[in-house]
């Protein structure tokens, strides 16, 4: 089955357009020029007290899978923000009645939230909301009607983390690998309704998803859809951000597929 999935539905993009924030340029400690690879934002990085660097991440289209009320299917508004449950770390299986779990290659993913306007500094209390494809490249609520796997929202800790255990996501046609994300100020701002802070996307790192799709015979039809894509750096959506913007958007990835698969990212944002 080919998904163009980016391109396969009309979005409110006014909503989602208001549901952005144009986060301000002021107190960044280092501000590079204009995106001279294309029309995304302007890089904006920070350097911690320990040296390492932060860079905000830029906002990219929500898809037409988003789930978060934005958009509609059928006739219906879809938004599992709204259900009971969405607040949670596994996000295997289904949900709020919904029964399905999603097979797949185990991956335990970290993400950190940091400000970017106070020197890297970790955000805690940050809601953060996470959607990607199955394995076969479907998206839950929309490609299936029984299952809405594959989406939870969870709340930094003091250090800035949040932690998700899901499925590495398959690849399908039109796109590289990647994963959806929306950053909130609170838990209780996400499942209410208001605006993000931050709509944006990862990428997977291609040597991880070759070794994920060719270990397992369940992502058979990756291993055709990722040799047939055009590298991340010409992805549809990553293609206009900055080398800076898309090292800090890829996810870093260790494991096997007798280990299992961990990931870690960092997601800047300004306050």
């Amino acid at each position: 089955m080919s998904h163009d999935h980016d391109h396969g539905l009309a979005i409110d993009l006014k909503t989602l357009m208001e549901r952005r924030r144009v986060l301000g340029l002021a107190a960044l400690t280092v501000l590079t020029g204009c995106n001279p690879f294309g029309g995304g934002e302007a890089t904006m990085s920070a350097s911690a007290a320990d040296g390492a660097v932060c860079v905000k991440d830029p906002a990219e289209t929500a898809g037409p899978f988003p789930g978060d009320g934005t958009n509609k299917k059928a006739g219906q508004t879809v938004n599992v923000l709204t259900q009971s449950g969405v607040v949670r770390e596994d996000i295997r299986a289904s949900f709020a009645g919904m029964t399905p779990i999603a097979d797949g290659a185990q991956f335990d993913l970290v993400l950190s939230v940091v400000d970017v306007g106070k020197a890297c500094a970790p955000l805690e209390g940050r809601a953060v909301y996470i959607w990607h494809c199955d394995k076969d490249g479907n998206y839950s609520l929309y490609d299936t009607d029984d299952s809405n796997y594959l989406r939870g929202v969870g709340v930094t800790d003091a250090k800035g983390e949040v932690r998700f255990t899901t499925i590495f996501p398959g690849c399908y046609t039109g796109r590289w690998p990647h994963i959806h994300f929306e950053v909130f100020a609170s838990a209780e701002k996400a499942v209410s309704g208001d605006d993000s802070l931050l709509i944006s996307q990862f990428a997977l790192p291609a040597d991880a998803c070759k070794s994920v799709y060719e270990g397992s015979e369940s992502y058979a039809a990756s291993v055709t859809n990722l040799a047939n894509s055009r590298p991340l750096e010409q992805d549809g959506i990553f293609a206009d951000n900055t080398p800076e913007q898309v090292a800090a958007q890829t996810i870093k990835v260790s494991g096997d597929p007798a280990a299992g698969w961990k990931g870690a990212v960092t997601v800047g944002i300004a306050g």
